[in-house]
Parts: C-alpha cells; structure tokens; sequence
C-alpha cells in the first residue's frame, strides 16, 4: 500500500481528506481540530495525521507549495488510498477591494495558465470547478463564523514571485477573488477520478493594498477556515 510519497498502511488514510500546503499546519490542524490523531506519513518531511472530527475520520494530510506538489500527493490518495473527498485549505492574496485580510475565500472555480493536467487537455480550454455540494454546504458553515466569506472564481497560480501585473490588471478586473497556488490541479484530478474537492483559503495578504496578516495571527484566523472545510465535508 505504501506509495513513493506516502507511507501510510492500508486503512490508515480516511475518505475525507484535508489539505494545507504546509505539512506543520497539517500538524497544527489535527493537533487541534482532530480526536485522536496519529501521524500516518511523514517521508520527504510531508506530514499526515488521521483522527476524528465529531466521530467521523478524517486526514490532515500536506500537499506542499504549488500544483506539480499537489498533485503527486492527491493522486496517491486517491487512486492508491481510496479518498473521495478532497479539500484544500490554505492562504491565498486578495484581489479586490472589498475583500478583507482574515476573510475566508471558497473557490467555486480556479483560473490558471497552466496545470501538470495541460499536456492531457492539450488544446481544450477545460474549466476546472469545485463540487457543487460541498461548496454548498461551506458556505452555509462559514456564514455561521463572525468573518468575512467570499464564493467565486479564483486563480491558482504557477509562480510565487510573479513578474505579470498586467495579468493581475487583467484578473482583477473579470472579478477574481484571490490567487493562490493548487486549487486548479485539485479540481483538475476530482474530475478525473469522479470524487469531490472544493478549496477554501483565508486571505493572508492584499494585493492591491499590500496589507498582511501577522504571522503571530494567523493560526487564530486559519482556525475558522479548518472548520469551515470539516463542517462542509460531513454537512
């Protein structure tokens, strides 16, 4: 059972997979959110942690930064681990002004120049989404959280250090809401494989007004989007 990336023994992954881009947020997530957790992976340093939430299991697994990343560690847990819901959690930049730092974006569909699914589309402009019912049920959990939340389109973005403020010119003006880094590829896969996947990112930071969120407050404000994510996925 186990991959080239992931120890874990058969049966230790669960159905309900979250995924931070960061494995010690993995870490910090299933130290608090989780009943019973237990460190299932940590080759290459990527930790997993499965334990429960209000008595259904769940994975606490890192996918490390950016889509290549992401997607190894997505399709091993489902093609050899049997997980059928997949959910990002993590941090993305805001794009338009009426999104706050700590507001929680949910991305109902994920914009991208480029994917490791590109060479499979080849010339199809696929438009990647996330499942209609988690989506669903993640914004009905977040508008019960005193924080902001925003639902639409997204743009997961190949680089970190980017070098094109036309194309954010571009974004912002057809309405993005943030940019982040995996979420495309996740959808890309659920697709793929017929399983479901949503992302959900709190704003750690703001492109237009170059505001950001102390390190020292992030966990606080990464705490209602965790929630959120295990909410939605037994809603």
């Amino acid at each position: 059972m186990p991959t080239p990336h992931i120890a874990a023994k058969a049966g230790e992954i669960a159905e309900t997979v979250l995924m931070p881009g960061d494995p010690y947020r993995a870490k910090w997530a299933a130290e608090n959110f989780l009943d019973d957790a237990v460190l299932v992976n940590e080759v290459r340093g990527m930790l997993g942690f499965t334990g429960t939430y209000k008595g259904n299991r769940v994975t606490i697994h890192g996918s490390g930064m950016g889509m290549p990343s992401l997607s190894i560690y997505a399709n091993e847990l489902i093609t050899e681990y049997g997980a059928k819901t997949l959910i990002r959690i993590g941090s993305c930049g805001a794009m338009q002004h009426h999104i706050k730092v700590r507001d929680v974006v949910i991305a109902m569909t994920a914009t991208t120049l480029s994917t490791p699914s590109r060479g499979i589309f080849k010339e199809l402009n696929f438009a990647p989404c996330a499942d209609y019912g988690l989506l669903e049920a993640a914004v009905a959990a977040a508008r019960t959280k005193d924080t902001g939340v925003h639902v639409g389109g997204i743009y997961s973005s190949d680089v970190f250090y980017d070098e094109r403020p036309d194309l954010t010119e571009i974004m912002v003006r057809h309405g993005i809401l943030g940019v982040e880094m995996e979420a495309a590829e996740l959808y890309n896969l659920a697709a793929r494989h017929g399983v479901r996947a949503l992302g959900i990112m709190t704003v750690s930071d703001h492109l237009l007004t170059h505001e950001a969120l102390p390190s020292t407050d992030r966990e606080r404000s990464f705490g209602d989007m965790v929630e959120i994510a295990l909410e939605a996925a037994f809603a």
